[in-house]
């Protein structure tokens, strides 16, 4: 399985395909394996590549408390490791800020970004509440009882369920907690004129209280066009599988020209 070593944390990472570049990034608590349905399609077309988040999944403890500038420093150096200079950055959910943290401090890097569900700050009180719930969850060491529940949310198989919670369970309580309580304090809002790269948000018309963050990035990032997909609240990679991967198909072509066939 492959590994690398970045800061003394060893990261877990897959890779499938050719062509151009797209990394992925995952949530709190989830993994790698959220993205499966974008790995299986979108491999056929682009070099697909995703990662465990330090602390999750089959990646080590860090020692280090996660922060979204730390986790981009490790994108950076897992691109480094791959030998790759650029690549699209796509994000889901908190996933989609990290990115945003990634085009902020490492803009040369990125060839454009895909936001699934994502947000530059969180400032509605129901979203701060489940945050909150899922982080007093964890320090009562019911972990496992929050897995259940993200990931029934996420998973639309059986077999896909006890796969995430078999992948998911590997991950250290400690490190998700942290990744959730930054998120709590992440706010990039400010800063969105400044991001240069374009990008892809795409939104579930369910999501309803998603709608104010896809404003607020419609509004401020400079170069972005906002699609939203029918019948899908916010589990989009997994519950709209198909629809999503037709417009990140669509979205790089339209960036890369003849690069994608």
């Amino acid at each position: 399985m492959p590994f690398f070593m970045v800061n003394g944390c060893r990261l877990y990472y897959t890779v499938q395909g050719q062509g151009t570049p797209i990394l992925f990034v995952h949530p709190p608590l989830l993994t790698h394996f959220n993205f499966v349905n974008q790995m299986k399609e979108l491999s056929k077309y682009f070099q697909i590549i995703t990662f465990d988040i330090r602390g999750h999944g089959r990646s080590s403890f860090s020692k280090q408390p996660l922060t979204y500038p730390l986790i981009a420093e490790d994108m950076k150096q897992l691109l480094d490791h791959l030998k790759i200079q650029r690549a699209f950055i796509c994000g889901y959910s908190t996933g989609g800020s990290i990115a945003l943290e990634f085009f902020l401090s490492h803009a040369d890097r990125a060839y454009g970004g895909i936001l699934i569900s994502g947000l530059s700050e969180i400032s509605d009180q129901p979203l701060i509440n489940k945050i909150n719930i899922a982080m007093t969850l964890i320090k009562l060491k019911a972990t496992s009882l929050l897995s259940l529940y993200i990931f029934g949310t996420n998973m639309n198989t059986r077999s896909s369920f006890w796969k995430m919670v078999k992948e998911g369970r590997k991950g250290s309580p400690k490190n998700i907690e942290q990744y959730y309580r930054y998120s709590l304090t992440y706010n990039c809002t400010n800063q969105l004129e400044k991001i240069k790269t374009p990008a892809l948000l795409v939104y579930g018309l369910k999501d309803q209280g998603f709608f104010r963050y896809a404003q607020l990035l419609y509004e401020k990032l400079p170069h972005n066009e906002l699609k939203w997909i029918r019948d899908v609240k916010h589990q989009i990679p997994t519950k709209a599988a198909h629809e999503l991967n037709v417009l990140i198909k669509q979205f790089i072509r339209s960036q890369n020209g003849s690069r994608v066939k």
